[in-house]
């Protein structure tokens, strides 16, 4: 009867710390260099075996092998009025031996941080305007994605794509 097995306890040594409404959802070993250590999934994000933190809403792209988690954390490029310009961070890979659930808790959760998403092509280019859901903040945090190639600091696409991220924060506010 497969549905009455545990999943494996975290072992005390293993276990990062958490925050005040922070909860271990799934993880895995992973060896390193230093000794095993684990990669973590939590209802606020992924702890890292180095013990860095990435929120759900900060992670871009998370792809599964079938042995490798790979996942792409956005990094920010500027801060503009109302939202930040993001950019793919260094892609941080991941050997699961003994995965369990973390692959999926990963995909499920990255995925539903995000409550907006649309693409716009550009004359030169295109833009991704995306409103994420952030444990324990109201409201969405809105960021915007450039296509490869995009002129960002064109001053023209500057006001288009805040008109763009405007447009995106009306669509998504509750009625009054």
């Amino acid at each position: 009867m497969s549905f009455l097995r545990r999943k494996p306890k975290l072992p005390a040594e293993l276990r990062p710390a958490l925050g005040k409404d922070e909860r271990v959802v799934a993880w895995s070993a992973v060896p390193t260099p230093e000794g095993e250590r684990a990669l973590v999934a939590t209802n606020h994000g992924l702890v890292l075996p180095d013990g860095k933190r990435l929120g759900w809403h900060e992670i871009h792209k998370a792809a599964w092998s079938g042995q490798e988690l790979r996942v792409t954390p956005a990094e920010p490029a500027e801060d503009r009025d109302e939202y930040a310009v993001l950019v793919d961070g260094p892609v941080l890979s991941f050997l699961l031996l003994e995965p369990g659930q973390l692959p999926d808790q990963v995909r499920n959760r990255v995925t539903r941080s995000v409550a907006y998403t649309s693409h716009h092509t550009l004359t030169t280019g295109g833009v991704r305007v995306v409103g994420r859901r952030v444990p324990g903040r109201n409201g969405l945090s809105w960021a915007v994605r450039y296509d490869a190639g995009t002129p960002v600091k064109l001053p023209a696409l500057v006001e288009l794509t805040g008109e763009l991220v405007s447009a995106a924060q009306e669509a998504t506010a509750p009625p009054d």
